[in-house]
């Protein structure tokens, strides 16, 4: 928490003691919804319904939309039934779906209870979409106009429903609900009269989702062309709904959020981490962990089969590490790199040519620059400095050719499988640091026992 919310809290903390509730109020009132969510979080849960009652009806529901799952919970388990139905009526359709998707079983109930019939349905309808879709992350809360009526009309309209819209920056053109063009409140208020027809103004090259579009895609579209909001239409091309910014950028947050876990080698999970504990953490890790501990055992059988010739040059064994390591940093940072064009539309499965021959390019440099300074090292460090018996520059030609093709094949290996998994259906980021690691460790190990095999005799 930053400091200035640290420094709030407890102030609050104090006010609470003394009882000034006047003077708490003033403070809160100041404060950015977002803000008061923050400090919120520290303070105890069975002190969160007096706190929250001080907040006007408007600042209350703002606040709570911000708040923690937990605290949302807490409060709501704490505040009553009247209380949680006026900030039902604050609340936008697709912050109390949220809400619903958070909670237990029982608070869901109550909260359901507490809505207007037509939100209940609303919320409902949304929850029966795909999760992930832009039907589950979408508003059914925007202003509606038809071409026909004048440009007067339609601000006249948006002063007495735009209270309750989400935004109405942008206005959606719908006739017998199909979408036929939108309309900004600039072009409104700039148009030359009053009497003009929304039709004459409106934007009919149209840029649309349909409810099963998958909501990283929409954020990716609204990031391309710019746009405050995006209409959501069925397979009718009929309006249903629209995904805003914020929407799109708690999607790009989740999103991200979720491949880096997946990259590290961990299960996604919905929990922050302070929030986590020790054994959520547990099961989230574990799993990955356990894959890769039993897929290292191929390595191990490896080494195993060609223990008699290292057994004949111990000195092999010493690079073994540096070998495994770099090759699997190379194909970290192909994969990395190639996962991340991925999640932006960079990249298609078509490209995957052109990815393969640029990486083999970037291949050849890395890896002649890093044989020659591992030639250069294994010369004066281990046999000059060190004095090593057994090292001697065959020993350093193996090891050095052996880092190059290395680095090859990490690179190859690390820009194909994520693009293969994506087009296979799967998370790219499945494929990243970890599983690229394991799969690199065994191929260096094969190309370094099979050059040392050829070129040292053994």
């Amino acid at each position: 928490m930053p400091e200035h919310n640290v420094t709030v809290e407890n102030t609050l903390q104090t006010l609470l003691a003394e009882k000034k509730y006047s003077t708490i109020r003033d403070v809160l009132v100041t404060m950015n919804p977002a803000d008061i969510a923050a400090v919120f979080s520290g303070i105890e849960p069975d002190k969160l319904p007096l706190l929250f009652r001080l907040l006007p009806k408007e600042l209350a529901a703002e606040s709570f939309v911000e708040m923690e799952s937990e605290e949302q919970e807490a409060l709501i388990r704490g505040i009553s039934d009247k209380e949680l139905r006026q900030v039902m009526d604050e609340l936008y359709v697709d912050d109390a779906v949220d809400i619903v998707e958070e909670m237990p079983a029982n608070v869901v109930q109550r909260i359901l209870a507490q809505a207007d019939p037509e939100m209940r349905k609303e919320i409902n309808e949304i929850l029966q979409y795909p999760e992930d879709s832009a039907g589950s992350v979408m508003t059914t809360e925007y202003v509606k106009l038809s071409p026909g009526m004048t440009v007067g009309d339609a601000i006249l309209r948006i002063r007495r429903t735009g209270v309750d819209k989400e935004t109405i920056y942008t206005c959606y053109v719908l006739d017998n609900r199909l979408l036929v063009g939108t309309v900004s409140v600039k072009s409104l208020l700039l148009a030359p009269n009053d009497l003009q027809t929304i039709d004459s103004i409106m934007e009919s090259n149209l840029i649309t989702v349909t409810t099963h579009t998958d909501q990283e895609e929409v954020a990716r579209m609204m990031s391309k062309y710019n746009l405050l909001a995006i209409p959501v239409v069925d397979g009718d091309n009929r309006m249903v709904g629209i995904v805003t910014f914020d929407d799109a950028m708690d999607v790009v947050e989740e999103e991200t959020t979720e491949d880096m876990e997946i990259m590290a080698g961990m299960t996604p999970s919905d929990k922050t981490y302070l929030r986590s504990s020790p054994f959520d953490l547990f099961k989230h890790r574990i799993p990955w962990l356990a894959l890769l501990m039993v897929s290292a055992t191929f390595t191990g059988l490896i080494i195993s089969n060609f223990e008699e010739k290292l057994a004949a040059m111990v000195c092999l064994t010493a690079f073994i590490p540096m070998l495994m390591d770099t090759g699997g940093n190379s194909g970290s940072q192909s994969s990395v790199t190639v996962i991340r064009a991925l999640s932006l539309g960079e990249l298609e499965f078509r490209d995957l040519g052109k990815v393969i021959w640029k990486e083999v390019r970037t291949a050849l440099m890395c890896g002649l620059v890093l044989s020659v300074l591992c030639f250069a090292k294994i010369m004066l460090v281990d046999k000059l400095l060190l004095g090593t018996q057994d090292v001697s520059y065959m020993v350093a030609l193996v090891v050095g050719l052996t880092m190059a093709v290395t680095v090859l094949c990490a690179k190859v290996v690390g820009c194909t499988l994520p693009m293969l998994a994506k087009k296979l259906g799967f998370d790219p980021a499945v494929m990243a640091s970890p599983f690229i690691t394991t799969i690199v460790d065994a191929l260096s190990l094969l190309v370094y026992f099979g050059i040392a095999t050829t070129l040292l005799h053994l």
